[in-house]
Parts: C-alpha cells; structure tokens; sequence
C-alpha cells in the first residue's frame, strides 16, 4: 500500500512539473500541416527502423516515450493497446526514448532493451541516439504522440486520450478517432490536444 501510495505521489509530482513547461517547444517541430521526413533509429531488437520500411499502411504513429516517466509508465499497457488497434487499422507504429542517458541513466539503450522484454512491446522502441529526432518533430515531453497520414503528412499531434490518471475513465481516444478519421479522408477533430508527461531530459 505504501509503495503504491508512492507511486501516485511521484506521478502526481511529474504531471506537476510537466505542466510548467511549453507546450510547442518555442515554435520548432513539426506543426500539423506539416510533412514529416523520414528517420532511421536503432531499436531494442538491434534492428534498424524507417518508416520507410513499412508498405502499403493508412499512416504512422510515432510515440516519443521512456523508462523512467512515471506518466509514461502509467501508459505502457496503453501503448501496448494502441499497437493493437493500428494495425488493425493499417497504421504502423513505433516510439522513440529522446532521453539522454546521460541525464537520466534509467533510459539507457541497455534498460531499453530490458523494458521492452519486460513489458513484451509489440512495437518497435527505438532509441534517439544523439537527440536528433525528437527537436526536429518538436516533442516537449514524454509522452508525445504524433501521427501521420500515409504520405508523412503531420494529421494529429498530443496525448494518446483524455485520461492519464485513469484509463478506465478515459472518454476520448484522441489518436484511435484520429486514425479512424483518417481512414475515412476527414481530418482528425481536435488534430492538436495538451501532451502531458515528463520533460525531455537533454543537456543544456
């Protein structure tokens, strides 16, 4: 009961935290609008990741996240069920930890490996090795989602739902109504919503 209790106070710290910080990154990354270029990432798996690499899909999801946020680890199981409802709506999805290890040692490549196994992702998690993903798509915080539409067209960019203190009061699916309109040929409503989590650890 302790540690849960604990749990629930670190989380409540970080969304805190979070809160404080700019929503747009000082007006750099991707806006919705925008085409997203391609990137090629290392992931748990010792593979190497493009978009690219995946054919004939509805668009993409990429989920910036990692180890240590305690809001991220709260959205693990559903990250793990946002896989399963892209691809059965023919969307390819992957996340990225932008944290560098030497900030936060808990995202490291070699702990990456070990959460992934731990959690069973059925998803690629790639690592931003040198930070040079996440500026360019504009995260701030973990985590961010960002999805595409099959030509690399930025379509929605925030929070995976409405609810990150309870999934189960969760009202609004942002990025799965977002996929479904989509697939549709209408465009995501709301395409823009407040991403909360932790801060992007980088060096100053």
């Amino acid at each position: 009961m302790k540690k849960l209790l604990f749990a629930w106070l670190s989380l409540a710290m970080f969304m805190s935290v979070a809160a404080t910080y700019p929503e747009s990154g000082g007006g750099k990354g991707y806006k919705v609008g925008d085409i997203a270029t391609d990137f090629s990432l290392k992931g748990v798996d010792g593979k190497t990741y493009s978009l690219a690499d995946y054919k004939d899909v509805n668009g993409y999801i990429v989920v910036f996240t990692c180890n240590s946020c305690p809001v991220s680890v709260a959205y693990e199981d559903r990250i793990i069920e946002l896989a399963e409802k892209a691809k059965e709506q023919g969307f390819a999805m992957v996340a990225i930890n932008p944290n560098d290890p030497d900030i936060q040692p808990a995202d490291s490549y070699d702990k990456m490996k070990v959460r992934a196994k731990d959690k069973a992702f059925n998803f690629p998690y790639l690592f931003d090795e040198g930070q040079k993903v996440y500026p360019v798509y504009g995260a701030t915080r973990t985590p961010h989602v960002f999805l595409l539409n099959k030509e690399r067209r930025v379509e929605y960019i925030g929070a995976i739902d409405d609810n990150s203190r309870n999934a189960a009061a969760v009202k609004q699916e942002y990025v799965v109504n977002a996929m479904k309109m989509i697939k549709e040929g209408k465009s995501p409503d709301p395409s823009f919503t407040k991403a909360i989590g932790c801060s992007i650890k980088a060096k100053a």
